[in-house]
C-alpha cells in the first residue's frame, strides 16, 4: 500500500484575490515566508510571471544545516484561483502542493493542501512521525504568522 501524508492549512487574509495572486504566484516571495533557518535560496532564473511548466530550482537546509537541492514544476494554473507545484527532484519521493484562493467577505481564504511521500519506505514513515510532519507544520505555521503581519 502506498502511504501518502497530507498537510492542510487554511488562512483568511484581508486582501483581494488579485493581490493574493500577485504575491503568492511570485516564487521570489517564498523566501519572505520561509523560516530563516531553512536558508531558502532560488537558484534558477525566473521570468516576470509564473506559467504552467515553469521549472524552479532551490537550495534549502531542512536538516542539520545540510543543503538539499529541490526542483519543482508549476504543473497547473488557474489565475487567480489556484496553482499547483510538484517536486521533480528533492527531499521527498512525492510532493504535490495545491495553493487555492477563494474570495470571501472582506478578503480571501487561502488553502494549502500538500500531499507528500517520503523515501525509504517504512523508515520514511517513521521519520514523518518523529520529525518531518512537525517540521512541515512549523514551516506553515510560520508562514501563517508572517502573512498575518504582511497583510494586516
Amino acid at each position: 500500500m502506498i502511504k501518502f501524508h497530507k498537510l492542510y492549512k487554511k488562512q483568511f487574509l484581508p486582501i483581494d484575490i488579485n493581490l493574493a495572486w500577485e504575491f503568492f504566484s511570485s516564487p521570489l516571495n517564498l523566501s519572505k515566508i520561509t523560516p530563516n533557518y531553512m536558508d531558502f535560496r532560488i537558484t534558477s532564473n525566473l521570468p516576470d510571471q509564473m506559467y504552467e511548466g515553469m521549472i524552479i530550482t532551490y537550495t534549502v537546509k531542512p536538516f542539520a544545516g545540510l543543503p538539499v537541492n529541490w526542483v519543482t514544476e508549476i504543473s497547473h494554473i488557474r489565475k487567480p484561483y489556484f496553482f499547483i507545484d510538484t517536486q521533480l527532484s528533492g527531499p521527498y519521493k512525492l510532493w504535490h502542493h495545491q495553493h487555492i484562493f477563494k474570495e470571501v467577505e472582506n478578503g480571501i481564504e487561502m488553502e494549502d493542501i500538500v500531499h507528500y511521500k517520503l523515501p525509504f519506505g517504512i523508515f520514511g514513515n517513521i521519520a514523518n512521525s518523529l520529525f518531518v510532519k512537525k517540521q512541515l507544520e512549523g514551516i506553515f505555521n510560520y508562514r501563517k504568522k508572517i502573512l498575518s503581519e504582511i497583510f494586516k
